[in-house]
């Protein structure tokens, strides 16, 4: 099976698998894979924090174009999934030089079961785009093409607890992602002092209690499968055994009334009142808690939620940090690098995580009392052995991105592969084609020369220096960029200084006209002067 997931949460989600006894977890590029029985796959869907979706592969096959596709997938017995009284929808995610558009590949999937269906038994089943009987999800990556039964439907982040919102709410899977980053399970008091909606506090509570975030949905599409086994379900779905006592207490604070009563509206539909308390409070007026706690917080980045004073607003959370929560670990999830340099703190780790469309990253902050110097004396640990790997997984993060700053928002990195390109000018490109060449031809000639030691350092020197023209190079590239932005704005300003120009022309022959009018001398003097100023605007 394949469970799926946001980018940067897929070791977290791995982790995850195996603590629910799944077989054969591997990593994947923002999914996980692994085996596991019927009951396996229910309880990945009822159970799992950081899943969006489960999904079961059926075949896998080469195509290298629409037809190959059609014929593999209507050599299936379709019988064994779908009657002609089911309905069903077909989701596709395609990244391949043969296949350009993802909805035409669904649609050559949808005709292949319905052909078949229809030569085998005269019917055919009905689409429905909303609430199908089965869901299917093909997906392409160049000829390499799986295609599987969804056995989520609707999308996993949906618990089922919302029930209203704010402006920009956190989605339920990255929410319950930082909080096991953190390594939080409850052993302390949590706090959120820009809540919002809520959606952190109720991860919390969800992960302290071990209790399952598919206890509040409707209904999963597995249920609609011939194949289901209620009974087994509702053992699962009737298991305590796993959850445990939270003997700490879950703090939520806002600014904004609105979105402390949404907050506590949807605690409330949680049945989470008693673990979590959310009040009216700004963050400048947050004081040193009576208990250890630790903080976990989404600020604004000025990007769908505006504030004033961005900058500001980043300064004063660094400022409460370092004075009102001396001993305990504080997270901040942003976007702006100039955002967290306001804070002024020197984070322990840096986690790359992707908010929506946003690529932000989620710091830590250990705050302890005087220098770091004196505080590493007394034994303090500023990063441990597992922020260490984190940091390394960072490095693999940036080093293997081919996303782009922004995708679109209703992708939500869910579904979609994102490829970046980066538009050079001609003369830029090819004067980095030709660099890697010549790059190229060196290596090689000294890679036949330099057996020895002083042949290896002088490779490695000459290796040293074609990087650093290539570094040169793209400066180059952001320069020129830099100054086409100045030209345009200088345009822009010239283009202004006319338009003010001849508003003035207008002004002065207005009050010209309003002065001089009593006079036929005068007006004869002042269209003198209007033809002279006329003749200067021309030039």
């Amino acid at each position: 099976m394949i469970a799926k997931t946001f980018m940067g949460l897929e070791p977290v989600l791995a982790k995850e698998l195996t603590e629910l006894g799944a077989n054969d977890v591997q990593i994947g590029r923002r999914m996980v894979s692994f085996t596991g029985d019927k009951e396996m796959m229910y309880r990945a869907n009822f159970q799992l924090h950081t899943a969006i979706r489960i999904l079961k592969p059926i075949k896998h096959f080469k195509a290298r174009s629409a037809d190959d596709v059609y014929e593999a997938v209507k050599q299936m017995e379709w019988s064994e999934y779908l009657g002609t009284d089911k309905t069903f929808a077909v989701d596709s995610v395609v990244f391949s030089e043969e296949f350009r558009h993802s909805k035409f590949v669904a649609y050559k999937v949808k005709d292949a079961i319905v052909d078949q269906l229809r030569e085998k038994t005269g019917k055919r089943p009905n689409i429905s785009v909303a609430n199908p009987d089965i869901r299917l999800n093909i997906h392409i990556a160049e000829d390499n093409c799986t295609l599987s039964l969804d056995s989520s439907g609707e999308s996993l982040h949906r618990r089922g607890y919302r029930q209203e919102s704010v402006e920009a709410p956190l989605n339920e899977v990255l929410a319950a992602g930082m909080i096991l980053m953190t390594g939080w399970k409850g052993d302390t008091d949590f706090i959120d002092p820009m809540c919002g909606s809520g959606t952190l506090l109720i991860e919390a509570a969800l992960i302290a209690r071990n209790m399952a975030p598919g206890l509040f949905r409707k209904e999963y599409a597995f249920e609609k499968w011939a194949d289901f086994d209620r009974e087994l379900f509702d053992d699962i779905y009737n298991d305590e055994s796993q959850e445990r006592e939270f003997n700490h207490h879950i703090y939520g604070y806002d600014i904004d009334i609105k979105a402390v009563n949404t907050a506590r509206l949807n605690v409330r539909a949680a049945g989470l009142t008693n673990n979590i308390t959310v009040n009216e409070q700004d963050f400048k007026d947050f004081t040193q808690p009576p208990a250890k706690s630790i903080i976990v917080t989404n600020p604004p980045y000025g990007e769908r939620i505006s504030t004033p004073d961005l900058l500001g607003t980043y300064k004063m959370i660094g400022e409460r940090l370092k004075h009102q929560f001396l001993g305990g670990d504080a997270w901040v999830l942003s976007y702006r690098e100039e955002c967290f340099e306001q804070i002024g703190l020197k984070p322990s780790i840096k986690i790359p995580l992707f908010n929506g469309s946003l690529e932000c990253e989620f710091r830590k902050y250990q705050i302890f009392d005087g220098k770091l110097r004196d505080f590493r004396s007394e034994g303090g640990v500023v990063k441990t052995d597992e922020e260490k790997r984190q940091m390394a997984e960072k490095h693999r993060f940036k080093k293997e991105r081919e996303f782009k700053k922004r995708i679109s928002e209703e992708e939500e990195n869910e579904e979609q592969d994102i490829r970046s390109f980066k538009f050079l000018s001609l003369e830029r490109l090819a004067e980095r084609e030709a660099r890697t060449k010549e790059r190229g031809a060196w290596k090689k000639e000294q890679g036949a020369r330099g057996k020895g030691q002083d042949g290896n350092r002088e490779f490695k020197k000459g290796d040293r220096e074609f990087k650093r023209g290539d570094r040169d190079s793209k400066r180059g590239d952001r320069d020129s960029k830099r100054g086409d932005r100045d030209f345009k704005r200088g345009d822009r300003d010239f283009k202004k200084a006319g338009r003010d120009f001849k508003k003035g022309i207008r002004d002065f022959k207005k009050e010209g006209h309003e002065r001089f009018d009593r006079s036929g001398k005068n007006r004869r003097d002042f269209g003198k002067n209007n033809r002279r100023f006329e003749e200067d605007d021309e030039d």
